[in-house]
């Protein structure tokens, strides 16, 4: 291994021997793979693009191989019986995007012919499950262990095409008729872990296999994907002098799979280029976002500020197949909410508040709604928006809002249905805001048409309440602020509290009030 001195940052390294014999950092994962692969048998695991699931598989199989010299120095190195050796299927549906149930299906027969030729057996079935079925009871005969099976983004084929239902539904079935194998073939397996970004439903797509045991929220396993605080801190010291560590954990940490009391991750790919490039920027939302995510948030109307609090149940988290996609599940699975809180009411109930991991996503999910949301030129509106703040303008800031609001497009309000509630408007007036990147909280999401808001910036305080009236200002918004007593908890910051109120006309579509008052913190 070389020496630590000289790593090497290991971005969009998927290839376990390649990161421990050609120099680069590793973050040890074997404590976490010790317990999985000591505990069950069949194991899937669903976690967000991108965070080093492929990784996950490889190390398995380089250490059911019997690699051992490539874990010298890790966690499992000395607790591992490396005189035992287990056949590894590896299937991946990573490359390409196939866009037909032919192709699938050729795509498929590749996979098994390429395995067959690396474990040395000789397929004489011409179906995809007799295929797969002869692969692994041969696999077995041959090498005299069960086999383990590694199947990497099992639902890639179709998350491809989940805004085409017909043709995900195509592709679904013959997924289906792969995976159906695994459920007969008990005897001839030793272990079984099938990863992706989605969870669709046993029935729909594992056939049966009931034993199939989901460790996505399971506490043991939260962080068998992405980095620690403590691997920020241990493993990647010699890249951190020269960034802003705070920072580091505000615009990336925040990753949960489980309770409060579940270690929190970042997403490996963030943090890797962050190093590598030291300045800050939405790597992973970049990289990551399915096109398909905004179109449907569009559609089904979202209102914006309660994306950071956000009430669900554990059913509405697990509802992801072709023609039920719930937006809990779409948001949650694909990382752009993660787990806040779990309440249990009455055993065996949980309930469920999701947010916001991280400074990255709330940002840049805002930032790519904007658009959906009637605001033209999101990037050229964001920058005149910083530069008042930045000024602490409130006259400038009162023009460019008013601006913001009457440049919506008409047409827009009629034909777009996220427009159809009072919602809207507090959905454009807070992502406005948080697409900027700025400290921004919501104290109040519960009712559509209603947003207060603090905005932390630049040594001020801006206090939020907004309000949407029939055609002429009624000069409450800024009354109710100071009623609620909004500014209290903040006295003791020192800061200057701007009280902000704004009134919007839902008849004539623009800002009719925004009154302001500023009051000293007291420290």
């Amino acid at each position: 291994m070389a020496n630590d001195r000289h790593l090497r940052l290991p971005i969009g390294i998927q290839t376990f021997s390649a990161i421990r014999e050609r120099g680069y950092y590793y973050v040890d994962k074997t404590p976490v793979i010790e317990r999985l692969v000591n505990q069950n048998k069949f194991y899937f695991l669903s976690r967000p693009r991108r965070f080093g699931k492929s990784l996950l598989l490889d190390t398995l199989r380089c250490l059911f191989e019997g690699r051992q010299a490539l874990f010298k120095g890790l966690y499992i190195h000395d607790r591992w019986d490396w005189q035992t050796t287990y056949p590894v299927i590896r299937l991946s549906f990573g490359d390409g995007v196939l866009t037909s149930r032919e192709a699938l299906d050729i795509h498929i027969h590749e996979l098994l012919n390429a395995q067959a030729e690396a474990l040395n057996v000789s397929l004489r079935n011409t179906s995809i499950a007799g295929r797969f079925r002869e692969l692994i009871y041969q696999t077995h005969q041959l090498h005299g262990q069960p086999a383990v099976v590694l199947i990497d983004e099992y639902d890639k084929p179709i998350l491809d095409n989940i805004l085409s239902p017909e043709r995900a539904r195509e592709l679904r079935e013959g997924l289906k008729n792969l995976y159906s194998v695994i459920k007969d073939a008990d005897s001839h397996l030793h272990l079984v872990l099938i990863t992706g970004v989605s969870k669709f439903s046993k029935v729909s797509l594992f056939s049966g296999l009931n034993n199939l045991n989901d460790i996505t929220l399971d506490a043991p396993f939260s962080t068998i994907c992405g980095y620690t605080d403590k691997d920020i801190d241990s493993v990647f010291a010699p890249e951190l002098p020269g960034l802003d560590r705070e920072a580091i954990r505000e615009w990336y940490n925040g990753y949960r799979w489980g309770s409060c009391e579940v270690t929190s991750v970042y997403n490996p790919f963030d943090v890797l280029l962050l190093l590598q490039k030291r300045e800050f920027g939405p790597y992973w939302f970049e990289s990551a976002t399915p096109t398909f995510l905004v179109d449907v948030l569009k559609q089904r109307g979202v209102f914006t500020p309660q994306l950071d609090q956000w009430e669900t149940e554990y059913e509405l988290l697990n509802q992801f197949d072709v023609d039920n996609i719930s937006t809990d599940a779409l948001l949650f699975q694909t990382g752009y909410l993660t787990i806040k809180q779990i309440e249990e009411p009455m055993l065996g109930y949980r309930q469920y508040t999701l947010g916001f991991p991280n400074r990255e996503v709330e940002t840049s999910l805002n930032h790519a709604l904007l658009p959906s949301l009637g605001v033209e030129n999101a990037p050229r509106e964001r920058r005149t928006l910083f530069k008042h703040l930045q000024h602490h303008d409130l006259a400038g800031l009162e023009t460019h809002l008013k601006a913001l609001y009457a440049g919506l497009p008409h047409d827009w309000y009629r034909n777009n249905p996220i427009a159809k509630y009072e919602g809207h408007y507090a959905s454009v007036f807070y992502s406005h805001f948080a697409a900027l990147g700025l400290n921004v909280t919501v104290e109040d999401a519960s009712h559509h048409g209603r947003v207060d808001m603090s905005v932390d910036f630049g040594g001020h305080l801006y206090l939020f309440e907004f309000k949407v009236v029939e055609q002429l200002p009624e000069g409450k918004a800024l009354e109710q602020i100071k009623q609620k007593g909004y500014a209290d908890k903040y006295r003791a910051t020192g800061k200057p509290i701007h009280l902000i109120g704004v009134e919007f006309s839902s008849e004539k579509r623009q800002i009719v009030a925004f009154d302001v008052d500023i009051l000293k913190g007291s420290l």
